[in-house]
């Protein structure tokens, strides 16, 4: 079991006590002196990421899918298909729900409406069943214990290569991927590290191999892989779940390896540095020692 000893508090790396950083890390270090000049908080100026606000994204799904189902039937298309064409349009927006309920109502909105508008009498009763198995497929029922699909924001972990230096190919891991949006905020910071992730549903981990192209991503349990080879392990999970990161981080990490958490901080643990970005959530950074 790999031990771990941290300051008494937060504390961000100065320039002397990061030796190994790269010229440019240094350059960036010294240009911004006021993230990193001994304060416990990093900080950056970078515009947060806009999203559509709720519920304007499950609206645009209802519509979509509204709209897909009265061009097909008028077009000729047997009720069936235009049915199936309306609810998988609609779960292309439930994928990136940020929450089970969220998902559940962009996903069966359109159906309920069909059913409650008498537009679908005829239609085989065993279609109905699809937006369940859409939701099953893209959120399994083991899956929902862990986070829902709470999206890292594009510039949430700039700076952060400044206080955790990394070798050069460093082997970087989102547990628990997503879509990916974590991933691509590691590669926007580490771009010559090697990425990979891991998602336990099917259908979202293809989603993200798409959107992630130059990462190694797997179907898998997070809890069940292992850790102990990677050099920083990325976590955007539930409060709930960070008791169980600590004692896995802590019984599988080497040390001279990195924990990192985005917003919620892992009970028992010192933070090496605490890197909070103006308009983003903090990130908690974990020196495994």
């Amino acid at each position: 079991m790999a031990s771990a000893s941290f300051p008494a508090r937060p504390e961000c790396l100065t320039m002397s006590a990061l030796p190994d950083l790269s010229r440019r890390q240094k350059r960036r270090l010294a240009r911004h002196p006021e993230r990193h000049g001994g304060a416990p908080e990093a900080r950056s100026s970078a515009p947060p990421r806009r999203t559509l606000p709720w519920p304007l994204p499950a609206l645009l799904a209802w519509a979509l899918a509204w709209s897909l189902w009265i061009t097909a039937t008028s077009n000729g298309l047997p009720a069936a298909a235009g049915f199936v064409l309306a609810t998988l349009s609609a779960g292309l927006f439930a994928i990136g729900a940020r929450s089970r309920w969220r998902l559940l109502m962009t996903l069966g909105g359109f159906p309920l409406s069909l059913a409650l508008s008498g537009l679908a009498q005829g239609m085989a009763a065993a279609l109905w069943l699809l937006p369940l198995a859409l939701l099953a497929a893209a959120y399994p029922l083991r899956a929902w214990r862990d986070a829902p699909l709470f999206p890292t924001e594009a510039d949430a972990l700039e700076g952060l290569e400044t206080l955790v230096p990394l070798p050069p190919m460093a082997r970087v891991l989102d547990a628990g991927c997503g879509l990916g949006h974590g991933l691509q905020a590691l590669q926007k910071v580490w771009p010559d590290a090697r990425m990979e992730g891991i998602e336990w549903s099917w259908p979202i981990r293809l989603a993200a191999g798409l959107r992630c192209p130059w990462a190694r991503i797997r179907q898998g349990d997070m809890w069940a892989a292992s850790w102990a080879e990677h050099d920083l392990v990325y976590l955007f999970q539930r409060p709930e779940s960070m008791n169980r990161a600590a004692e896995k981080a802590l019984a599988e990490m080497r040390p001279g390896s990195w924990l990192v958490s985005l917003e919620f901080d892992v009970p028992g643990m010192r933070p090496h540095a605490r890197l909070q970005n103006e308009g983003h959530r903090p990130v908690w950074i974990y020196a495994i020692r």
